[in-house]
């Protein structure tokens, strides 16, 4: 099993959740961005590195809202998630096809990624 980081960044009472790489694994589907811890880092140094490298701005980690397992034939992470807020910069996606900020409740009219979609519940 491979751990996992995921921003739910907040503002406005909005969530930024950006649509997956037409080359990756639920190509298409939206997510919290993030991705793999490495050696030697804790889960909130990975996340900070994860969201400069994706879309080029700094966070502030709040808090950790839940950890999620997904499993299937080509993937077994540990997704943490992490409440954050849009520290600095301006977001260029280096990754992702697009972005959105949307409301709790619209985030159900997004094809979410497996895990992703669990946590809806956990937000405020």
């Amino acid at each position: 099993m491979i751990d996992v980081v995921a921003a739910v960044i907040k503002k406005d009472n909005k969530y930024l959740i950006a649509q997956r790489n037409r080359n990756k694994h639920f190509a298409f589907h939206y997510e919290f961005p993030g991705g793999k811890v490495d050696n030697g880092e804790t889960f909130e140094i990975a996340l900070q590195r994860e969201i400069k490298e994706e879309l080029s701005i700094g966070i502030k980690i709040y808090k950790k809202i839940s950890s999620q397992i997904h499993k299937d034939d080509k993937i077994n992470v540990k997704i943490h998630y992490f409440l954050c807020e849009q520290l600095n910069g301006t977001i260029i996606l280096s990754e992702h096809e697009d972005l959105k900020w949307v409301t709790k409740k619209e985030l159900s009219s997004y094809k979410m990624a497996p895990g992703d979609s669990k946590i809806i519940e956990f937000l405020v």
